[in-house]
């Protein structure tokens, strides 16, 4: 059974029902939802900073299709516990809801349920934060049944705390005849019910989990080295992937200039430039204060990011921000205990800067591609492979002609330094990884 969540599934949006002569139908033309914005400035914040990321809310709200006609910016020395931002604020907002025509309200941060509750008892418009709406635009992106799962437990999670009376009447049931009592009130049957549905999901993504151990066990078998592509979100990952494993007969990955254009990740093979096959996997981008219910409920997609050998992060090196991107990738790593695992950093978008700007970017074994204009690819994977190759054995063996058959899948598992044909079989001499080389060992029953 499906839940349905009405809190989180509402779109505001007018819809206008247009009859059309031509087709003879009534066709329904939805108009863009406009919202008023509203920032928090803290003693300790700059207002600098806080209005950057109403910028960036406003291309959030964007691609989930709206528009943000007006921003306010509070500032406190510290936030309200019952409003956030005051309650002269409030009735500014209030007023101006009215002033710009707006049903939405949205708000920088994310707020307390009893924040929301007080909002929207005296706003006459929708309250939403900023969870609320990448919660929204992740729901809309989901395609697989993993990504509706991760997504939809993390809107449960949301909306748990906030299935108070405030978003609905709730009278207390009776029974029939000799059953008359308070009986269970309809707020605590939702809020049951939010919770069964959560204890499910949880299970569907302990099947996922164990589905995702199968498939990593399986590649072990022939093993490919894994690299994670990582970064803000709209930073070109997608567009990277494509560009590396450009083939006739291959699905390009879907990329769109789009805050998370991709939600659901996707894994490629590509060829090294001398000739070793690895598993470049395309995640989701990351953002700024990104809600702990998606970092809860997307640990099993995550793993990957854990589990792989080399992270690519993809920084949008045309953006004026991307020291703070990068900085707010390195701390969701952190997050996600993934910071160990070796790193290569790659600036994006190289053909939207200057010569001057590109040398600045190209020190300290920092690469500047472009992946639309295909520019710099060839030394991106070269070094990717130099440091995949660091952990790797150094190893000469003969593989007999009763097993030429094993010859295929070194080509692609590991690199042939030479290869030479002898009378007993072919000599070669290679790099190769330590699980490989034991699946080898015991292929060939080497001593």
């Amino acid at each position: 059974m499906i839940f349905h969540i009405p809190y989180l599934s509402d779109h505001s949006a007018d819809e206008t029902h247009v009859f059309s002569r031509k087709t003879q139908k009534t066709v329904m033309i939805v108009q863009m939802e406009h919202a008023l914005a509203v920032g928090f400035c803290a003693k300790n914040d700059g207002i600098e900073q806080v209005s950057q990321s109403l910028e960036e809310l406003k291309e959030l709200f964007s691609t989930a299709g709206g528009e943000i006609v007006y921003t306010f910016i509070q500032k406190r020395r510290q936030k309200d516990p019952a409003t956030l931002i005051g309650a002269g604020k409030v009735d500014e907002i209030a007023s101006a809801t009215d002033a710009h025509h707006t049903r939405t309200v949205i708000f920088d941060c994310e707020l307390t349920p009893a924040q929301q509750k007080n909002l929207q008892e005296r706003i006459p418009a929708k309250v939403i934060d900023r969870t609320r709406l990448i919660l929204d635009i992740f729901a809309k992106r989901a395609h697989t049944k993993e990504g509706k799962l991760q997504v939809e437990l993390a809107q449960l999670n949301y909306l748990l705390p906030r299935a108070t009376e405030k978003f609905g009447r709730f009278e207390q049931q009776v029974g029939g005849i000799g059953t008359r009592g308070p009986g269970e009130r309809k707020l605590e049957a939702d809020q049951r019910h939010i919770r069964n549905r959560i204890t499910h999901l949880k299970k569907e993504m302990g099947h996922v989990r164990k589905h995702r151990t199968l498939q990593r066990m399986n590649r072990e078998r022939v093993p490919f080295p894994i690299v994670a592509l990582i970064g803000y979100t709209n930073v070109g990952k997608s567009t990277l992937l494509n560009t590396i494993h450009a083939s006739e007969h291959a699905t390009p990955v879907y990329a769109d200039n789009k805050l998370f254009a991709t939600l659901d990740p996707t894994a490629r093979r590509v060829k090294l430039p001398h000739g070793r096959q690895a598993l470049f996997v395309d995640t989701v981008g990351f953002v700024q204060k990104l809600p702990h219910h998606l970092v809860a409920a997307f640990q099993a997609t995550l793993e990957e990011v854990r589990m792989a050998d080399l992270l690519v992060h993809v920084v949008d090196a045309a953006n004026s921000q991307w020291m703070h991107q990068y900085k707010v990738v390195l701390e969701v790593l952190q997050s996600l205990k993934a910071d160990h695992v070796c790193q290569v950093v790659v600036f994006n978008k190289g053909d939207l800067l200057s010569s001057s700007q590109k040398a600045l970017f190209n020190r300290e074994e920092r690469f500047v591609v472009s992946a639309l204009k295909t520019q710099g690819i060839n030394d991106f994977l070269l070094k990717v492979e130099s440091l995949l190759e660091k952990p790797l054995l150094e190893k000469k063996f003969i593989l007999p002609h009763d097993r030429q058959d094993l010859l295929p899948v070194l080509y692609k598992s590991v690199r042939i330094l030479s290869e030479k044909q002898m009378s007993n079989g072919t000599r070669l001499h290679v790099l190769i990884a330590p699980q490989n080389w034991g699946h080898i060992e015991k292929q060939l029953k080497l001593p």
